[in-house]
């Protein structure tokens, strides 16, 4: 890679998933020049295509290969999970880094196909995991490496949200490769895999459709992931789309680590202001935009000509793990993690 001191153009390929708002608010207010395209099908009542394109201040223009030709030096791919392997891997062979919203794929052989041509044509591959640039993450980790904790024995996260059914696709198996497993898991995954520093080795999953029963999903909407770890820690997610419809925000994260000499708990969105005013229940977050500080990663590892983090690998690990819970969600049995490496 050669460093790049020209002003940055970034390509987003699809407006699918709704994070590619914050992801393009972020890039306009860095003063980035901005190419984007959706792909079809649309949800009715979902601004998507050149009337989203509008809104976000960004250039729309008609298709992939138009967007491509822009010769862009990085390009984000927001599209549906089953779409990811084919809009990254044009977008490597166009020569341009990518950063490729969660999950990195639906199949691990998808994942490593990616990971593997991006290392052929010399860029990077970045999966979208904005929370582990929160800062209340990041001193957790640091105090985890000084021993404060001393061994580290078991972990609990949980990522619980609303049924996002304003975009189907996320309750399509097909599309999104599960439901409320395959959208949550893998946050909390990218957090252990930072925190761990070693893959994950075993895995007993459940999960039902009691949630939302009334709404005829057809993918999990609750679910518990247990995880096995060499070094002996045992983690477990709560990955359910529990939040009511009628909550105030989408949702949360939060990550408890306990060890031999203590435990420690961070909610990294727990920065808020709410309460009740005209029109009902509001939240107002007013802490570190993760979003953000995850495009500057991005960006500063074009400009620098260097790995991001985190990169591809970790999104084929964190993958693993979701491969593996669902494998033993058929099975009702723990099962081993595919090996990535």
């Amino acid at each position: 890679m050669s460093r790049t001191t020209e002003p940055l153009r970034i390509g987003i390929l699809s407006f699918a998933h709704p994070h590619v708002e914050a992801y393009a608010r972020s890039l306009v207010e860095r003063g980035i020049e901005v190419v984007g395209t959706d792909l079809p099908p649309y949800d009715a009542g979902t601004q998507r295509g050149a009337a989203l394109a509008e809104r976000l201040g960004i250039e729309y223009l008609d298709d992939v290969d138009a967007v491509l030709a822009r010769a862009p030096h990085g390009v984000i791919v927001t599209a549906e999970n089953a779409r990811h392997r084919e809009l990254v891997l044009a977008a490597i062979a166009a020569g341009a880094h990518v950063l490729c919203e969660k999950p990195i794929a639906t199949e691990v052989g998808d994942a490593l196909a990616m990971v593997d041509a991006a290392d052929a044509a010399g860029v990077s591959l970045m999966t979208a995991y904005p929370v582990r640039f929160a800062p209340s993450f990041r001193e957790l980790v640091a105090r985890v490496r000084a021993g404060q904790l001393g061994e580290i024995v078991a972990v609990s996260g949980t990522n619980n949200g609303k049924i996002p059914l304003d975009r189907s696709w996320f309750t399509n198996a097909a599309a999104a490769g599960g439901g409320a497993l395959v959208d949550h898991v893998v946050h909390c995954a990218d957090l252990l895999d930072e925190l761990l520093g070693e893959p994950a080795q075993e895995v007993y999953a459940t999960t039902n459709r009691i949630l939302h029963a009334d709404r005829g999903v057809a993918v999990e909407t609750g679910g518990v992931v247990s995880i096995a770890y060499p070094s002996g820690v045992i983690a477990t997610i709560d990955c359910s789309w529990s939040q009511p419809d009628s909550a105030a925000t989408w949702g949360g994260l939060t990550l408890e680590v306990h060890g031999t000499n203590g435990s420690m708990r961070i909610d990294p969105f727990a920065a808020h202001l709410s309460g009740y005013a005209e029109g009902g229940a509001t939240w107002d977050a007013f802490g570190t935009d993760l979003d953000g500080l995850m495009i500057d990663e991005f960006l500063g590892a074009i400009r620098e000509s260097r790995a991001p983090s985190p990169d591809g690998s970790v999104g084929v690990r964190t993958l693993a793990i979701v491969d593996a819970a669902k494998r033993s969600v058929r099975s009702g049995t723990p099962v081993g993690v595919l090996a990535t490496a």
